[in-house]
């Protein structure tokens, strides 16, 4: 009998259930006040943008983004948190294919936390970030004057959905989205798939992040998405893309897991 490793007790957690919840609030008693103070806050954006997943989290990420920019990207607590996790991402990317004449399209581009690396890495105008957020990407316009990257001309665009109808066909080599599909549910990320193969270049590949669980597939406050590796691998298959697992990624310090999709290789 084959003697299979069990999965990690923290992949198993439904954080939507109240006996977690619970437990989680006698443990940690003093983000007790900040959770109800944010589960106010998003129940009331979610009525005012009922409907909209992408209407109600831009609303998210504009009150945010008045309270802290760094804070507002995935929730780093320090500018230090910040500069170490953009870090991670680049050097990621950087041993794992990316160079400085590919393309790139940054989904969820933030502040660029990451972004302001790989802009300076990639040759000029060859970096393209979008974010749903008009107010985050007016911090990663600051971003780029911080560092001084302006002689690279990237292009930051503000979009209203994922469709990414309005970029070229086959042209980006390098597709990269960090913690955009851990704070959406599927049909978001079904849109957003059923159209990056379009842009996807052939040889080229798309890196994204998730949050994982090996139990039921679950959110929190409507913020948080926790999935299944073979739900969003099943996803990719119905778009015409094959999806790998990112294992060394999952050795890093750094919460979420990562597939990388392709076009399927051709045949002879």
């Amino acid at each position: 009998m084959e003697n299979r490793t069990p999965p990690d007790p923290r992949l198993l957690r439904n954080r939507s259930r109240l006996g977690h919840k619970i437990r989680y609030a006698l443990t940690h008693p003093g983000r007790v006040v900040p959770h109800l103070r944010r589960a106010g806050r998003d129940g009331w954006l979610r009525l005012k943008h009922r409907g909209s997943h992408v209407a109600f989290y831009r609303a998210v990420m504009a009150s945010d983004t008045a309270r802290s920019p760094e804070a507002a990207v995935g929730g780093v607590p320090s500018h230090a948190r910040w500069l170490a996790i953009g870090q991670m991402q680049y050097d990621y990317l950087a041993g794992h294919g990316l160079r400085p004449e590919d393309r790139m399209l940054e989904i969820g581009c933030g502040n660029l936390r990451a972004g302001w690396r790989f802009i300076e890495h990639l040759e000029p105008g060859h970096y393209y970030g979008i974010d749903i957020s008009p107010d985050i990407l007016i911090e990663a316009k600051k971003t780029l004057v911080r560092y001084g990257l302006q002689r690279k001309v990237p292009y930051l665009t503000p979009v209203e959905n994922l469709k990414l109808d309005f970029l070229p066909d086959s042209w980006f080599t390098v597709v990269h989205a960090h913690s955009v599909f851990s704070h959406s549910p599927l049909h978001v990320i079904d849109e957003c798939l059923a159209h990056a193969g379009r842009v996807l270049a052939p040889g080229g590949f798309f890196d994204f992040t998730y949050d994982r669980t090996e139990g039921h597939e679950h959110h929190v406050l409507g913020e948080d998405f926790y999935y299944r590796t073979e739900t969003l691998v099943r996803l990719a298959e119905k778009h015409g893309l094959t999806a790998h697992v990112m294992d060394d990624w999952e050795r890093l310090p750094h919460g979420q897991s990562k597939l990388r999709l392709r076009h399927p290789a051709p045949t002879a």
